[in-house]
């Protein structure tokens, strides 16, 4: 059995890390050629915050500190909204809102006791049929897709 070579995995990594667009392999363990970060492997399969903020500095031409202050400002203004018990609709991508739930009766893992869950509030997702075509996802079985 051949042994791995570990200078090449390392340079095969700092040349993800330079590049700001993330691929998976063509074959293979995706997690096997993520950039690596402080805290470990980048999840190839999300974009999160600062990957969205770098492509939005490379596509509008900011600065990353500006990106990713737009970025925060975007996610507190969502979050606000949402907080005043409005709804926020993203023309092409979908709609947020806050929905009740009802009380129900649950199981706690492990004793398999009865419990008795209260009522409360959950944020809902709601994708829009651009979004849903672009994706090929039918009508029926996209709606609701946060819950």
């Amino acid at each position: 059995m051949a042994q791995k070579n570990p200078k090449a995995k390392k340079d095969k990594t700092q040349a993800l890390l330079q590049d700001d667009t993330l691929q998976a392999a063509a074959s293979g363990d995706p997690q096997e050629n993520a950039p690596v970060t402080k805290t470990g492997p980048r999840d190839v399969g999300r974009l999160g915050k600062t990957d969205l903020a770098d492509q939005l500095a490379n596509r509008c031409a900011l600065g990353k500190k500006d990106a990713r202050a737009t970025v925060d400002a975007f996610v507190d203004i969502v979050a606000e909204a949402l907080r005043t018990g409005r709804s926020v609709g993203l023309p092409g991508i979908g709609t947020l809102s806050v929905r009740a739930t009802a009380a129900r009766t649950g199981v706690r893992p492990g004793t398999s006791e009865r419990i008795q869950i209260p009522a409360g509030k959950k944020v809902a997702f709601k994708a829009a049929s651009d979004l849903k075509g672009a994706l090929g996802l039918s009508d029926a079985n996209a709606d609701d897709a946060g819950e």
